[in-house]
């Protein structure tokens, strides 16, 4: 008899313990979360993730404050947040480094990429493929055709080794078959710098950065990163219709802590969508060159598993994995 009362209090224990633990997901969120964002402030992910998080506040009904958490590539605010508790109430405001090229840029992290689950999609930085005027080229096609033919003597700049500016150029020279001389610099305003004052050639970065020069005539738009024209830049046409299947835009994205409960993930992904459907925010992005665009969680682990593949055989092709 006692043997089937200790059974019997084991059972009702862990009912008890269940529906505690449900209740507590229906509360959810009932105290103030927290964005980390894995850069210093000031950037573009830090601008980006400050808008979206006044925003997503509302829809959540609680805080959603903002602590940046930089160094070693994004690599330690990736951690933090991989190893805090999966209770939905600490997020990444991810960008491609964490689970997608830093795993085959370094040797090692500290985290598995599989410690963080995505949540959505927010956005997209479109980026442009930019000449000087000492490139005789006017379309990614003749840019191409003069590439075969100076195979190695057309110089590239980007804002350092396995920068997204440099693997959007390993990208271009995998998928068209040409030979381009990269250059790397300590950030995009030194690579900036040379490119419009004709010390470098071209350059594949972010729209952003450099609208300022092709508005002023500085520099001419040869194609954009995305799948289709962006109204940001009317008139120019995407790199893929040269290239078909090229796309290089860095995609920022949300995350938790893997093992998250499935329905807290849902709350956090329907709000997520609903905050960047917002006129507002949507605005806010547009000006800093960056489109607001959401997804379901399975479409972004998909979608992360894909940018995996390529991004992986790219870094891998330009031997930049470590040895």
């Amino acid at each position: 008899m006692k043997t089937v009362l200790s059974i019997s209090s084991v059972i009702t224990a862990l009912l008890l313990c269940t529906g505690a633990q449900a209740a507590d997901t229906r509360k959810f969120p009932n105290k103030p979360l927290r964005m980390v964002v894995p850069f210093a402030p000031g950037g573009g992910a830090d601008m980006t993730a400050r808008i979206i998080s006044e925003t997503l506040a509302k829809k959540l009904g609680q805080p959603v404050i903002v602590e940046n958490k930089a160094g070693a590539g994004a690599t330690i605010g990736a951690a933090y947040v991989a190893r805090s508790a999966p209770d939905g109430y600490t997020i990444l405001y991810t960008t491609p480094g964490p689970q997608i090229t830093n795993p085959h840029l370094m040797k090692s992290l500290p985290y598995e990429p599989s410690d963080l689950r995505p949540v959505s999609k927010v956005s997209i930085a479109p980026s442009v493929l930019v000449i000087n005027s000492n490139l005789p080229v006017k379309s990614v096609d003749e840019l191409i055709l003069l590439a075969k033919k100076k195979p190695g003597e057309i110089r590239y700049a980007s804002a350092g080794i396995g920068a997204s500016s440099h693997l959007n150029g390993e990208l271009l020279q995998t998928m068209a078959d040409i030979k381009l001389q990269h250059i790397p610099y300590k950030g995009t305003g030194e690579a900036l710098k040379d490119i419009v004052g004709g010390n470098t050639d071209m350059a594949i970065d972010t729209l952003a950065v450099y609208m300022p020069y092709i508005k002023a005539g500085k520099l001419t738009p040869l194609g954009v990163t995305t799948p289709k024209e962006i109204s940001l830049l009317p008139g120019i046409e995407p790199i893929g219709k040269s290239l078909p299947g090229y796309d290089a835009s860095p995609m920022n994205y949300l995350s938790v802590p893997a093992n998250t409960p499935d329905d807290i993930v849902s709350i956090l992904n329907k709000a997520v969508n609903a905050a960047i459907q917002e006129p507002d925010v949507k605005d806010k992005l547009l000006q800093q060159g960056i489109l607001a665009e959401g997804s379901s969680q399975q479409e972004i682990e998909a979608l992360i598993g894909k940018e995996q593949v390529k991004w992986q055989k790219v870094i891998d092709g330009a031997d930049l994995s470590p040895k």
